[in-house]
């Protein structure tokens, strides 16, 4: 007895076209996921070694996204292929994180934009009023000259400017920051010593900031992991 089969190509189609769409389906959404956990991933990394470099929260700056968070599925080709992405990017609104930012994984050189030097707050008067770096122009706005005294300009050794407080009060322990007017009699406050002359800020022309942070060599490492994370993903689903 023989038995024959013959297979027409609507008839081959037919069983398989499911099984394809389904494949289909279960490989776009594993690229999906896969991608998604690679943005996150590399948000992760990037916080994180922002601040082992010292950047505080800097880090908190950034934000990631990716087509499955928007939910628009993959992006489709005319050859039939697709593709899926995901994101890390600066989402501060800050011109000041955002500069700081791209300064620490970059690197910039940074110069004077409003006056000829760059004013350096030193350990003896507070870095940051209102969340702001403090500067020269922020001292009488902020309410310093009041609270430790007016700022006269110095001539340093080196022919850079200094600006200085005269009779001030710091701390008898020498911990940093803790300078303050003396009193209406001219005393220091309880803990402190008097000083005749305290360096506020110090004028430079520029400076540079030194890339911290690799974030090329976090990208490429992670992009590495797709794979891995695309069979985790399909393994999942």
């Amino acid at each position: 007895m023989r038995i024959s089969a013959r297979l027409q190509p609507g008839d081959y189609d037919g069983p398989f076209a499911s099984w394809r769409r389904f494949a289909e389906q279960r490989m776009e959404r594993a690229a999906l996921i896969a991608t998604d956990r690679g943005a996150r991933n590399m948000l992760g990394e990037v916080r994180s070694q922002m601040a082992g470099a010292g950047l505080g929260r800097l880090g908190n700056g950034l934000g990631y996204d990716s087509d499955l968070r928007q939910g628009r599925g993959v992006h489709r080709y005319a050859d039939g292929g697709f593709s899926a992405s995901g994101v890390v990017f600066i989402r501060s609104g800050s011109e000041r994180t955002r500069g700081a930012i791209e300064a620490y994984t970059q690197g910039a050189e940074i110069t004077p934009v409003r006056s000829r030097w760059l004013w350096i707050p030193t350990d003896n008067i507070p870095r940051v009023s209102k969340r702001f770096r403090l500067t020269p122009a922020l001292w009488v706005q902020n309410g310093f000259d009041q609270r430790i005294g007016p700022l006269v300009y110095i001539k340093g050794i080196n022919g850079y400017p200094l600006l200085a407080v005269k009779n001030v009060g710091v701390d008898l322990s020498g911990r940093k920051r803790s300078a303050r007017s003396l009193t209406k009699r001219g005393m220091p406050r309880a803990g402190q010593t008097e000083k005749q002359l305290l360096i506020a800020f110090v004028g430079i022309p520029r400076t540079a900031r030194a890339a911290r942070v690799d974030v090329n060599a976090i990208a490429r490492a992670e992009s590495s992991a797709l794979l891995s994370h695309f069979n985790d993903a399909t393994g999942r689903i």
